[in-house]
This record gives structure tokens, C-alpha cells and sequence, in this order.
């Protein structure tokens, strides 16, 4: 009886390793899949505005004053502001990122 009381001791701690195991890949695939979003994202709001697709594509063919709004100046600074800020966002995720014991 000492025996199977102790196999149940021992396989407890081994259930909650490997389920705080899963946790913590869990999390490390998160956070990688956070800051990949990001820095994608950042990366292609930074870009996309500056180039010829932006203004001249099928959606604001029907919409002529929507395209002079989106080809100004102001909006194209102001997604690839939001585009430095999700890079920012995504890097700043990945170098503060600690795992808890």
C-alpha cells in the first residue's frame, strides 16, 4: 500500500510540471506571435502609404474625395507614426519579457 501511495506522490508533481510546461511554451508562443504581428504590421504601415498602391486601388476609385484624404500628407505621417509605434510596441514586448517561477 506504501508503494502505490508513493507512485501517486510522484506522478502529481509530474502532471503539474508538464501542465506549467504547457503553460510556459503557451506563453513564450504568444508573446513571439505578439511581437511578429507587430513588427510586421509596423513594418508595413511605416512603407504602405508612401507607395502607389495606397491611393490608386479599386476601394477609392468609387470615392474620389476619400482618396485625396488618404493620399495627403497628414494621413500618410500619421499611419506610419502608428506604424514606428506598433514596432515599438512589439520590440519593447520582446526585450521586457520575463518568465515567472
Amino acid at each position: 500500500m506504501d508503494a502505490h501511495a508513493t507512485f501517486l506522490e510522484t506522478a502529481s508533481p509530474t502532471r503539474a510540471q508538464e501542465h506549467s510546461r504547457f503553460q510556459l511554451w503557451t506563453h513564450r508562443t504568444s508573446v513571439f506571435l505578439f511581437v511578429l504581428i507587430s513588427a510586421v504590421a509596423g513594418v508595413l504601415l511605416v512603407i504602405l502609404p508612401w507607395t502607389p498602391e495606397w491611393t490608386d486601388n479599386y476601394l477609392l476609385l468609387s470615392f474620389p474625395w476619400l482618396r485625396d484624404f488618404v493620399s495627403s500628407g497628414f494621413f500618410r505621417g500619421l499611419c506610419s507614426g502608428l506604424g514606428l509605434l506598433d514596432i515599438w510596441i512589439g520590440f519593447w514586448e520582446a526585450l521586457h519579457y520575463h518568465e515567472h517561477k
